[in-house]
């Protein structure tokens, strides 16, 4: 019985090859690069190379969005809220990445229109290359990172890179830029969060204050100024607050 079965796996591997063979041999191969000269003496590469580049790209997709846009400095000020108020898992990791996402949509939508207004659909209505659809896509997010980066972090960067002279803000690369968007945004939102645990840190130390004088040095101030910390936040309309300050620190 072993021979056999071993005899009928061989015929059935060798049948399957064959008709896989068979089948593959008479699908045309798909063209792995093909590069055409237009008249104005650009190139334009085929959709399959096109295609591969859409989808390298969109491994980059994440860092993009956390490193170009408002994503930094929202997550970081909710976080430092979240400390502030001595709430360590409320709310929770998910909650915060969706406040965060959902706000930095809200905030990246005017780029994200002339993104596609100016270079997404003249691409798709094939009146521009897949190279000028990437500068002209790279326009409204320079603007928008030039607009929150601080001139100290830009000279500093361009110095290290060897850009001694950028004549203009639309010379400056990407290369120099990115980087120092992202250490602006680090910079800012610190600034908010220090702004934010100043009430909270007051709150703590009275409550501390009051447990010392009353000889209760035992009992942890934390646990005695939460419930203070959340009735604040809430009376004030906290979130409402945060949401709006976020917003309004980048025009809005």
């Amino acid at each position: 019985m072993t021979r056999i079965s071993r005899l009928a796996s061989l015929l059935l591997v060798v049948s399957l090859t064959l008709i896989s063979s068979n089948v593959f041999a008479e699908i045309p191969g798909i063209e792995a690069l093909r590069m055409m000269q237009n008249d104005d003496g650009s190139q334009t590469y085929s959709v399959t190379i096109q295609i591969l580049a859409i989808m390298t790209a969109l491994t980059f997709l994440p860092s993009m969005l956390i490193m170009m846009t408002s994503f930094t400095r929202i997550i970081i000020v909710l976080a430092i809220l979240r400390q502030a108020m001595g709430l360590q898992q409320t709310p929770s990791n998910q909650i915060v990445l969706g406040l965060t996402l959902f706000l930095t949509f809200f905030i990246m939508t005017p780029v994200w229109e002339r993104v596609n207004a100016e270079a997404l659909q003249p691409y798709i209505a094939e009146e521009v290359s897949p190279l000028k659809a990437v500068e002209l896509a790279k326009a409204p997010l320079q603007e928008f990172m030039l607009s929150q980066t601080r001139e100290v972090d830009l000279d500093m960067f361009a110095r290290i890179g060897g850009y001694d002279v950028i004549n203009s803000p639309e010379e400056v690369p990407f290369v120099v830029l990115v980087p120092a968007f992202v250490t602006s945004e680090l910079k800012t939102a610190f600034q908010i969060g220090f702004m934010l645990f100043i009430p909270f840190l007051i709150l703590d130390m009275v409550v501390a204050s009051i447990l010392m004088a009353m000889g209760m040095m035992m009992l942890s101030p934390i646990i005695i100024s939460l419930p203070f910390k959340i009735m604040l936040f809430v009376l004030v309309d906290g979130w409402t607050l945060v949401m709006g300050t976020l917003a309004a620190s980048y025009g809005y």
